[in-house]
Parts: structure tokens; sequence; C-alpha cells
């Protein structure tokens, strides 16, 4: 038997395995804060294309080299929902040289924000195109 890991260890492509030893997806990105050590989940891909399910950490059973096992029957895997993506943001600090935008009215700087860094107010669903992204991640790591 292996050594089990730390979660910061997992990678993308890592096989995720049932409860029962049977292989039913691939790490696909993994939900947690290591600033503060704070492990949420995992989004797995149990298909090519398919969308990514949300496993809760609490569902993980035991972590190892290259592999995660769960403490979830094949069928309940199958019935997980749909992982998506965390609300993103953004805070745009005030240029103190006065540089690029630095003569902008707070509006001027709303505008700003909204185009060099976009924020999604609610979690949302992946779209086709990030799923074959994390294909190619998973499968050239």
């Amino acid at each position: 038997m292996a050594d089990p890991v730390s979660w910061l260890m997992i990678e993308t492509g890592w096989k995720v395995l049932a409860v029962d030893g049977s292989e039913v997806g691939e790490v696909d990105e993994v939900a947690g804060d290591s600033s503060v050590d704070i492990f949420d989940g995992l989004a797995i891909a149990t298909s090519t294309f398919g969308k990514p399910r949300y496993v809760p950490s609490e569902q993980i059973a035991e972590i190892t080299e290259g592999t995660v096992r769960l403490s979830l029957t094949p069928e309940e895997v199958g019935q997980l929902r749909e992982y998506l993506e965390p609300a993103t943001s953004a805070e745009i600090e005030p240029d103190s040289k006065r540089g690029l935008g630095g003569s902008l009215s707070s509006e001027g700087r709303k505008l700003e924000g909204k185009v060099l860094a976009p924020t999604q107010r609610r979690q949302h669903s992946m779209n086709i195109w990030r799923r074959v992204g994390f294909f190619f991640r998973r499968l050239f790591g």
C-alpha cells in the first residue's frame, strides 16, 4: 500500500476510485484555499467532455500518490451534482504613481475593473470550451 499524502499534493489527471476500487474518473480541479489549509473538495471528470462532478472533501476516504479513493459507490458518484466554478472577485487598488488610469473617477474605476478583471457574482457551470481545456490539461498534464 502507498503512503497517504496531503490534499495539497493532488494534481489534475489523478485517478479517482470508488469505494470498491473501480475507476470512476479523473481529477479536474481541486477546490480549497491552500493559504489557510482548507480543503473543500474536488471536481472530477467522469467522461471525456462531460460536465465535471463535485465531490465534497467529506466523501474522500484516502489520498495516495496519483490516486484519490472516495467513500462512494460508482452509483453514488453518478448521482453527484455538477461542479460549479466559484464566483470570482477583484479589488482594484488606486495607483499611487498616478500612472495608467490614475485620473479616473470612481465610475471610471468600475468600468476599468469590468474590462480588465471581469467578475462573476455567482457560481456558474463550466462551458464546453472550458471542459475541452480541462480534457487537454488532464491528457498532457
